[in-house]
């Protein structure tokens, strides 16, 4: 949904300018960095409602990262866009991890509108899901103080 905010973790620049320009033309708040670091500073910062992310960065795995925003954010939708070919228990992994799609590169840009719209519309569902049961919760809550107030010993 336009005005989404979305992170993008990436080594490389000139694709972190590319999927950036993609998505703030279709009205996307988009924050790019290329540290493991910065990207959990800004979940911190901002309500990031999907990442797009590279395998490794630098050194380092991103599904440590991963975990960790799903663990506190559940909700965010995570798409893995990487060009490095994994073996069938590595993928295992990533997806384990909390990836919600993942592609090799080179990707068509309108195959990562598709998922990240579609990911951001269940992440929607979910939040409105989230929420409804909270009021039901509250409502319940609420109803049973009512009664327990309303019943009074009897006097003998």
């Amino acid at each position: 949904m336009p005005n989404d905010t979305i992170l993008i973790l990436e080594k490389e620049s000139h694709i972190q300018w590319t999927v950036k320009t993609l998505l703030e033309n279709e009205r996307y708040i988009v924050i790019a960095v290329n540290s493991i670091d910065r990207a959990l500073q800004n979940f911190s910062e901002f309500e990031v409602s999907g990442l797009i992310t590279e395998y490794r960065i630098g050194q380092s795995i991103t599904l440590e990262t991963i975990r960790s925003v799903k663990k506190q954010f559940p909700e965010t939708y995570i798409m893995m866009i990487t060009d490095n070919d994994v073996k069938e228990d590595e993928y295992e992994e990533i997806m384990s991890a909390g990836v919600d799609d993942y592609f090799l590169k080179p990707i068509p840009v309108t195959k990562i509108l598709i998922h990240l719209k579609k990911g951001l519309k269940q992440r929607h569902i979910c939040l409105q899901k989230k929420k409804i049961e909270n009021e039901l919760a509250s409502m319940t809550n609420n109803k049973n103080t009512q009664e327990s107030e309303d019943i009074k010993p009897l006097q003998t």
